[in-house]
């Protein structure tokens, strides 16, 4: 990234190659998209054919009718968007889900209604967003004991409420 990308806080822009599966079938819906010039996420939406009803406590899986080839070195989270998170309880269900980059097939978005009402998804909602991020490596490294720290092994909780 450059000073100037950085000072605009316009950050860098990473080719992704997009495919509409049966394209013939995805003239109505939209590409994913960014709604603002800072958005971080591009929305994604549904490629049902029919409504979908998804019940209280229910996992369902929404295709989106494309596939991408993401670049080595990224991937691309599956996030929920904020609105259906807390108007409806709609959220993606291993948030954030991973796409690797070595994965061809439809990009398909797991929502789950934590909800108390049905919730209905139509084609071309908006269900979830995707974020293009970096992917760093590990590089395991065995040892006998680990560096001591203030914290160690102080888990869920321990600074209090």
């Amino acid at each position: 990234m450059t000073r100037e990308q950085i000072n605009n806080n316009s950050g860098f822009e990473v080719e992704v190659e997009f495919c509409w599966l049966v394209p013939e079938q995805s003239t109505d819906l939209p590409l994913p998209h960014y709604h603002s010039k800072l958005a971080a996420g591009m929305d994604v939406a549904a490629a049902l054919i029919d409504p979908l009803v998804i019940p209280p406590g229910t996992i369902a899986m929404i295709p989106t009718g494309f596939a991408v080839a993401i670049p080595a070195g990224f991937e691309i989270q599956v996030r929920p968007r904020s609105g259906l998170a807390i108007k409806h309880g709609i959220t993606v269900v291993n948030a954030p889900g991973t796409i690797d980059a070595d994965y061809r097939g439809e990009v398909k978005i797991g929502l789950i209604n934590l909800g108390r009402e049905p919730f209905t998804i139509n084609r071309g909602d908006r269900v979830a967003q995707l974020v293009l991020a970096p992917v760093c490596k590990a590089s395991l490294k065995i040892v006998a004991e680990l560096s001591k720290t203030a914290r160690q092994d102080g888990g869920f909780g321990h600074t209090g409420i």
